[in-house]
């Protein structure tokens, strides 16, 4: 039995339903650092994997709040924190009625490696709860968010644990969760990050994971010898946060992007999309996307109903680049051939694992360049990192600072993946390379400072 297969199975009685999107995770980590195992037997014999794959702790709470008609509300709160070994932990908070323990572990343990190829000093963490914001007052969502910082307060600190904002958790949610913790602690600190500018928040924050996956993209296409994303037609899923920054740095370096998708349907406008539209639409009026064609009828808006299960529409259009945004395991084996029959030759992650295994098998088969999510949207953690910087020295960076620094570190990065993808026999293939790197990085911090 091959090293990948006995690792694999070592964990394979844990794979339960709640558990599955952590051990696809797991399980592509394990195939990918196989050569890391083979060339060093430092890592079997500290047990690193075995270690790595547990979360050093799991704090599950109850958050009890009242709602707008005095009905006393309950939801449950989580906070996984998963790895330390580079620094304290750091991840973000995500409130929607999917997050169980087996969503946070998944994402906290991809937290751990993303935040690893930064090359910052910083560890892997997540958390969130099952509560929903859709549909509640801005004065509910001040009440729940009160309430469940009175529990996580325990647990975290600007040396300890700096949580983050994700889905569901925007400017408003961790402006109300600071507000609650400097009340209950009298401490004015960057425990939080993703704050508004006013108490410490980093300028950039919102647009880091959008602009920095076009920003490794780039770099990625320059240095496999690729023509450049200017004049191309760009397909992107999603409407939130990251899709929007997304579409506004495409734009910015004269590609077109065509498409953006919500959990109802997909725009496709020819011409390119009106970002401004978009905006008002979902960040504004927060409306389905259907109503873009109101105001632009020229574009078509496909029903998710009009497309067989495992395809979307999205991905079924011709284009240069495609950048899935939404969420994860949204773009499967199907859409990966339609891509590929429509010429695309570049797939990049700006959602959190988007890609099925079957997926990426495809893309890699047929020399695509395919940037993980590990790799392409660690802009986000990485301007976290730069508001943690600015919090220490009580200072404020420019926009222009910030995005020259977010756009320096998505370049090292996808040199470092690349270049560790050549050193350990697998060049071109940046799944590999991003999971060896980061693995690597973490695993000897975990090997010099003992068990």
């Amino acid at each position: 039995m091959s090293i990948v297969e006995t690792e694999i199975k070592k964990f394979e009685n844990g794979n339960c339903a709640e558990n599955k999107v952590f051990y696809q995770a797991m399980e592509e980590v394990i195939r990918s650092i196989a050569p890391l195992f083979e060339s060093d037997d430092r890592y079997k014999r500290y047990a690193v994997l075995e270690r790595l794959v547990v979360p050093d702790r799991i704090f599950k709470f109850k958050v009890t709040w009242m709602d707008d008609e005095q009905n006393i509300q309950v939801n449950t709160g989580y906070r996984v924190q998963f790895n330390n070994a580079l620094g304290p932990y750091k991840g973000g908070l995500r409130f929607h009625p999917s997050v169980n323990e087996g969503i946070l572990k998944f994402l906290g343990f991809e937290q751990i490696l993303k935040n690893a190829l930064t090359g910052l000093p910083i560890g892997g963490a997540k958390g969130g709860s099952d509560f929903n914001p859709k549909g509640k007052s801005d004065f509910e969502i001040m009440k729940f968010c009160s309430a469940f910082m009175t529990e996580l307060h325990k647990y975290i600190g600007p040396r300890i644990d700096i949580p983050a904002g994700d889905i569901g958790v925007g400017a408003r949610e961790i402006g109300y969760l600071f507000g609650e913790y400097k009340k209950i602690t009298s401490t004015y600190e960057g425990v939080l990050t993703g704050k508004p500018f006013m108490f410490g928040g980093s300028l950039m924050r919102p647009e880091a994971t959008g602009y920095g996956t076009v920003y490794f993209t780039e770099t990625m296409l320059e240095m496999e010898g690729k023509e450049s994303l200017e004049g191309k037609i760009c397909t992107v899923s999603g409407a939130g946060n990251v899709a929007l920054h997304t579409i506004e740095k495409l734009q910015h370096l004269g590609a077109i992007p065509v498409t953006c998708t919500d959990s109802k349907g997909t725009i496709y406008d020819p011409r390119g999309v009106d970002l401004d539209l978009l905006k008002e639409l979902k960040l504004e009026k927060r409306v389905s996307l259907e109503e873009y064609i109101n105001s632009h009828q020229e574009a078509t808006y496909i029903p998710v109903s009009e497309y067989p299960e495992g395809a979307h529409a999205v991905w079924s259009i011709e284009c240069y680049a495609a950048f899935p945004c939404a969420t994860q395991n949204e773009l499967t084996e199907i859409d990966a051939q339609s891509l590929i029959a429509n010429g695309c030759i570049s797939v990049s992650e700006g959602a959190n694992m988007p890609s099925t295994p079957e997926a990426i098998d495809i893309f890699l088969n047929n020399k695509i360049c395919f940037a993980p999510a590990k790799a392409a949207n660690a802009g986000g953690v990485a301007v976290s990192e730069f508001e943690m910087a600015q919090n220490a020295a009580m200072s404020h960076w420019t926009f222009e600072e910030v995005d020259e620094r977010l756009k320096t570190t998505m370049q090292q990065i996808c040199k470092r993946v690349a270049l560790t993808a050549k050193d350990y026999g697998v060049e071109g293939n940046y799944v590999d390379g991003a999971n060896i790197a980061g693995f690597k990085r973490v695993a000897d911090a975990m090997i010099a400072e003992g068990i």
